[in-house]
């Protein structure tokens, strides 16, 4: 293995610490999972620095899940301390979510890179397009699923979750604002989601990635550790400030500014990738 130049660590460790702040930050203001920034910031950079290969997108989607973890916690510790958490919904929802991380792993790890950037951006385009275009009391039902159909949905949100390396602020949030919960209720909620989804998919991404080619160095299975260390904790750090932040904002303009980056986002990683 040929050793980085100094400009290019350099380079990547500015790249990671950005991400970090950054995807922490956004985690506790919106709810929407840190892998919104950290899995194309990563993806990005490994191509750019000529690091692994045809598994890079994987391993920053496996990386982004490991720092989900405890950002998740922190932002849930966060938003208990405003209220803002329903702890019926979590405990309900919270298992069906975990074993569809699970899952979404195991279907990442048999999915090539082009597959797993379409889902990555259409996911994405999804999330832009709930918050820069419907208003925020837009609904399509009163009520959270129930039953099996709670069971499926839970499913899909933890599914798809683990294929973006988000948490499930981004489609759990989506999900619980669509069927009438107020926004904050929402954040505060799903970002609990995030401890599940990323326990579990984590896991997947390194027992399916364990001897994948083309990944780049300092990786177990999908998950590279050096930068899944240092964006989790500056994730860690900064997510609560987000979530005061969320309760003190109008996030109007932010919500739409930010999606934008998200549909320009998901198009820059479908376009890479392909």
């Amino acid at each position: 293995m040929t050793a980085l130049p100094l400009a290019d660590i350099l380079s990547l460790l500015a790249a990671v610490m950005a991400a970090g702040l950054f995807g922490g930050l956004i985690a506790g203001l919106f709810g929407v999972g840190g892998g919104t920034v950290i899995v194309p910031v990563l993806f990005y950079a490994f191509s750019v620095l000529g690091l692994g290969g045809e598994s890079n997108l994987h391993v920053a989607v496996g990386t982004s899940l490991l720092t989900i973890v405890a950002t998740a916690l922190k932002s849930l510790a966060a938003h208990r301390a405003h209220g803002a958490v329903d702890e019926t919904v979590l405990k309900t929802w919270t298992p069906w979510v975990g074993l569809g991380a699970l899952v979404g792993a195991a279907v990442a790890g048999v999915t090539p890179m082009g597959g797993l950037a379409v889902v990555y951006g259409a996911c994405l385009g999804l999330v832009a397009v709930q918050m820069g275009l419907l208003p925020e009391r837009f609904t399509i039902a009163g009520n959270l699923p129930v039953g099996w159909l709670r069971r499926l949905v839970g499913l899909l949100i933890g599914g798809l979750s683990a294929m973006m390396g988000v948490g499930g602020g981004s489609l759990g949030g989506m999900m619980m604002t669509l069927c009438g919960r107020p926004i904050h209720q929402a954040v505060a909620t799903a970002s609990g989601f995030g401890v599940a989804i990323g326990s579990a998919a984590m896991l997947g991404f390194i027992v399916f990635g364990w001897s994948a080619p083309g990944r780049p160095p300092l990786s177990l299975g999908y998950v590279n550790i050096p930068a899944a260390v240092i964006m989790g904790l500056l994730t860690t750090l900064v997510a609560p400030w987000g979530a005061r932040l969320a309760h003190r904002l109008d996030k109007r303009l932010l919500r739409r500014a930010f999606a934008v980056y998200l549909a320009v986002t998901a198009a820059l990683v479908m376009v890479k990738a392909l």
